[in-house]
């Protein structure tokens, strides 16, 4: 039996799935397959509803979709950051070994940068890399001390085991006029709830995975 190009090419890209999902704070803008390895996902521009989120004890919280990936969080104080030398470091990179959903917390008034503080405007910058190539989403935040209680708490897989890195250098991100190293604590938790307004359901694929898969069809 043989089956047209593109109704197999239709059936794997049906069970093929993003990355990974910024789960919260939430990002700029839905994920768009297209943008994956640019620039905050082709989103230049930061929005004007921003997340409040903690000065103190704040947490992120991903779906990835790879069981052995690696993070970094890079944070610009400039109210419309337009490029990766706009971010500095925020916390470690963390390398984790394990698939679905991650969540840690992050202490943003420990990472000792200039113009964290109270009521700052500031953007996260997040670097995935699962191996195949690194993509990035960007989240525009108000950071407050006196932010409201978090709506959810942090979920792990099971079996989930993180290390703290040293920033790849081949990482566009990973020298951006910062100090290699930070004071910010990243650690994982486990705690049992899901976050609230999670950008969960973006389907995509990553280039790399679309050219294998053209390449294969094209011989069969």
């Amino acid at each position: 039996m043989y089956f047209s190009f593109g109704v197999v090419l239709a059936a794997l890209l049906g069970i093929a799935s993003a990355h990974f999902q910024l789960q919260y704070p939430p990002p700029r803008g839905p994920f768009v397959m297209s943008s994956e390895p640019t620039f905050c996902d082709g989103y230049q521009n930061s929005v004007s509803n921003r997340t409040v989120f903690p000065l103190n004890g704040g947490s992120i919280s991903l779906n990835s979709e790879h069981p052995l990936w690696t993070l970094g969080v890079q944070l610009s104080t400039l109210s419309n950051p337009q490029n990766f030398g706009n971010f500095t470091e925020a916390v470690p990179w963390v390398q984790v070994n394990g698939e679905g959903l991650y969540c840690f917390p992050v202490d943003l008034a420990t990472s000792g940068l200039s113009g964290v503080q109270d009521g700052a405007n500031v953007t996260l910058l997040f670097v995935f890399d699962g191996g195949d190539g690194e993509l990035f989403q960007c989240a525009d935040l108000t950071l407050s001390a006196n932010a409201p209680a978090a709506s959810f708490t942090c979920q792990n897989a099971t079996g989930d085991i993180a290390t703290t890195i040293a920033a790849p250098s081949s990482s566009p991100a990973s020298s951006t006029g910062g100090s290699a190293t930070s004071s910010a604590s990243l650690s994982s938790t486990a705690p049992s709830q899901t976050p609230t307004g999670a950008a969960s359901s973006n389907a995509v694929v990553g280039f790399t995975g679309l050219l294998s898969l053209v390449a294969i069809l094209a011989v069969v």
